[in-house]
């Protein structure tokens, strides 16, 4: 079990961890896995839209300094939607843009999550890779960003007599 995994795999952290996985990953690689999950299972749970995907804007807040006062940094774009499983599970889904099989698929992923019978299947085929990948990319932008680095330093004179 990795560290970021919690000991409950029903708990509220596990959870919070997909919906964060799942909003951040690329739309395209979402599609791409949740097919190939679909595609390896065979049978799984039918679902039906309980909230069709909607798009709309929601308020993004800062902080000044990353912990100081709170401050309104603008509006972005997000779509939400909400699925019932067959069995009863309702799981919800928020990504930003406007994609609506992004949010569809991440409500869908959180239905099935609420599962323990499909847990660790999604934790493996979907939300690992994705974490994994978005942990390459977070890499890739810190190397980049320490290639540009530069050392200033002040060297100090003593006036001699």
């Amino acid at each position: 079990m990795s560290p970021t995994q919690s000991a409950d795999a029903s708990s509220p952290a596990r959870r919070q961890r997909w919906h964060s996985v799942l909003a951040k990953a690329p739309p395209a690689r979402v599609s791409a896995l949740w097919a190939e999950f679909r595609d390896g299972v065979g049978l799984m749970p039918a679902y039906t839209l309980l909230r069709r995907p909607e798009t709309g804007l929601v308020m993004v807040k800062g902080r000044i300094s990353g912990s100081g006062a709170s401050f309104c940094a603008g509006e972005m774009t997000a779509t939400r939607a909400a699925v019932r499983l067959a069995t009863g599970e309702v799981g919800i889904g928020y990504v930003g843009g406007r994609s609506a099989r992004h949010a569809e698929i991440a409500a869908a992923v959180d239905a099935l999550g609420q599962r323990p019978d499909w847990q660790e299947r999604l934790e493996t085929a979907i939300v690992a890779p994705l974490e994994a990948e978005a942990a390459a990319r977070h890499r890739a932008i810190a190397a980049r960003a320490a290639a540009t680095k530069v050392d200033f330093f002040t060297v100090a004179r003593e006036a001699g007599t």
